[in-house]
């Protein structure tokens, strides 16, 4: 009853310390989602957005960009007039929009000029997006621009940057959709396309203080059909490249970095003019595109699953197959993130799993070591004790042996003694002393295996080698064992090929090929035969004994070599065995850079081969 109820409690002990570690995990992954990590989880972010395919525009916006081909031309900035005869040349075209994406009040001219081109401007759907937030309720007239410009139409169009809030690396990531429930320039753009009248139906739309925001599903620089501002003016472009489009002017001369900002696509300082950010901000409302961000209870499930998948890998495989286990799932999630972001704009969190990994990684690591390192001790003071046993073992064997040869050597020389005895001897009597003889000779041969297996477990066993001709040790084992084969009346038949003589330890072969035929002889029934023979087969001597005995199971083959084994066909018989004539057999080919095997058939007999090589 208490054997049974062990193993239960250890059973409960392990649940007990699994869900332990568990526990823990999940706490640690609990309070890894409670950090901000918006910095490393922006830099991933950008990763994805920079290797992903570019994803399309609504054809919708073209570019005319101010740049240093314009300047060069001009041998300055536009002026008013420039304005007034490029705007022109827009109002042809027909455009839906025209947005100017800088100061207006910065256009230098006359105010005949400026006059001028407020008079232009009316006769367009024209908006200068001014950087700033929608102004407080009564201050209106600061959007307002001096006379003459004073009616041109300035909507709020502000651009985001993490300074202060997210990553806080002054990237632009975000657009803003309205102000308080206002919509700002570009949402009130896009309704026209989209027909959406409410920030909160927007893709990936978050609160943020009191804007609604989402994040821009951003393009390269320099990706939308861009022309010179020069090239317009003067008439280079076809008109129908603007029918009926939104057309956004701005600033690329790359002499100012207030025009630029940093994209995720690169931290350079004029890595996107601001012309283009309003591209990318309108395309992304108008498309409905912009991505969407898991919700925390997600990213909370999903560290807590990766923690647990650590502590699992680190505290039950090997150190090796566990890291490849970690990098495969890692390798894998970044595969899905990526996916899921290559295909839908899906934006898992990356840097909270990650970091759960780690922190899980090496948290639970100094706690293996220490069970490996106690285990370790363990074994290591099993291995003294088992060491110590065997060597008491060893020691005991060999003194018991040695002590048990000159009484068994005094027994069998009396017994032969009273066997040649002229003095007439009872039937009973010389049955007693045959068996006492033969019990001797089990005896001595046990003890000279066990010695023998005392010097292999000592390696103390040398070969000695000198040339034999291995027929000759056959035929001298053979003859011997003829006697034994009469009392059964079993053949034994020699088949031998004239060979050479080879290099081989005479005492350790003649215990091999002798333990060999005395099996066969053993374990054959009478009147049948056993054939010994040799041949020389690529360079090697190979020595077959072949019996008509009782065969050896095909499960048992594996063993038959193995210290101390006997075949469970045996082991009730009368014949009588130790376990260590194969094992020894084995050993001493084995000694000899040679093999030994068998082949055997149930009832039909068993064929033991022994190779050994002509020149060790």
């Amino acid at each position: 009853m208490e054997s049974e109820l062990k193993p239960n409690k250890k059973k409960k002990r392990r649940w007990v310390f699994a869900g332990m570690r568990v526990t823990l995990a999940l706490m640690i992954a609990f309070f890894i989602c409670q950090l901000q990590l918006d910095y490393i989880e922006s830099f991933f972010y950008d990763l994805r957005v920079r290797t992903r395919p570019v994803a399309k525009t609504s054809g919708q916006i073209v570019l005319v960009s101010i740049d240093t081909k314009t300047q060069e031309t001009l041998k300055r900035l536009p002026e008013a007039s420039d304005f007034t005869m490029m705007l022109r040349q827009l109002e042809a075209a027909r455009p839906r929009h025209v947005l100017y994406a800088d100061d207006f009040m910065e256009v230098m001219g006359s105010y005949e000029q400026l006059d001028e081109l407020a008079t232009q401007v009316k006769r367009l759907d024209f908006t200068m997006l001014e950087d700033r937030k929608l102004p407080e309720k009564g201050l209106e007239d600061e959007f307002r621009l001096l006379p003459p410009l004073q009616d041109v139409v300035v909507k709020s169009a502000p651009k985001t940057m993490d300074l202060q809030n997210f990553a806080k690396d002054g990237v632009t990531r975000r657009m803003i959709f309205d102000l308080e429930g206002q919509p700002l320039a570009h949402m009130a753009i896009a309704k026209e396309y989209n027909g959406m009248t409410s920030s909160e139906t927007y893709r990936g739309s978050f609160r943020m203080k009191r804007t609604t925001q989402a994040y821009i599903n951003f393009h390269p620089a320099g990706f939308y059909e861009t022309y010179s501002y020069i090239d317009v003016q003067e008439g280079r472009v076809s008109p129908e490249k603007f029918k009926d489009k939104i057309v956004i002017i701005g600033r690329d001369t790359r002499s100012d970095t207030k025009d630029y900002l940093m994209t995720p696509y690169s931290r350079d300082v004029l890595a996107m003019s601001r012309f283009e950010l309003h591209a990318n901000i309108l395309d992304s409302m108008i498309l409905n595109d912009s991505p969407i961000q898991t919700p925390q209870w997600f990213t909370i499930l999903l560290t807590c699953a990766i923690a647990a998948l650590t502590v699992f890998v680190v505290l039950t495989l090997r150190p090796g197959r566990g890291l490849f286990i970690l990098a495969l799932s890692l390798i894998g999630y970044a595969v899905v993130a990526w996916g899921l972001f290559a295909l839908d704009n899906i934006w898992i969190d990356f840097a909270h799993p990650l970091l759960a990994i780690f922190i899980c990684y090496y948290f639970f690591i100094p706690y293996r070591l220490i069970i490996e390192n106690r285990r370790s001790w363990e074994y290591f003071q099993r291995n003294n004790l088992l060491t110590q046993v065997e060597e008491l073992k060893s020691n005991f064997l060999r003194m018991m042996s040695h002590d048990l040869k000159t009484p068994l050597a005094r027994i069998q020389g009396m017994t032969e003694l009273a066997l040649r005895d002229t003095t007439p001897l009872s039937t009973a009597q010389q049955e007693a002393l045959s068996a006492i003889n033969q019990s001797s000779e089990e005896l001595t041969e046990f003890v000279g295996s066990i010695l023998n297996l005392g010097r292999i477990e000592s390696k103390d066993v040398k070969l000695h080698l000198k040339s034999k001709d291995v027929n000759a040790l056959l035929t001298e084992v053979a003859q011997k064992l003829q006697y034994l084969a009469k009392q059964k009346n079993i053949n034994l038949i020699t088949e031998f090929e004239p060979l050479f003589s080879v290099k081989i330890d005479e005492d350790l072969m003649r215990q091999v090929f002798y333990n060999l035929i005395e099996n066969a002889i053993k374990y054959s029934p009478d009147n049948s035969s056993i054939l010994v023979s040799t041949d020389e087969v690529d360079g090697r001597v190979v020595v077959q004994v072949a019996d008509q005995g009782m065969g050896i199971p095909s499960d048992e083959i594996g063993n038959l070599f193995t210290k101390f084994y006997r075949s469970r066909t045996v082991l009730d018989g009368a014949v009588k065995g130790t376990g260590l004539g194969l094992y020894l057999a084995r050993y001493f080919v084995d000694l000899h850079q040679g093999q030994i095997s068998v082949e055997s058939e149930k009832n039909k007999g068993s064929t033991f081969t022994v190779e050994l090589p002509m020149n060790l």
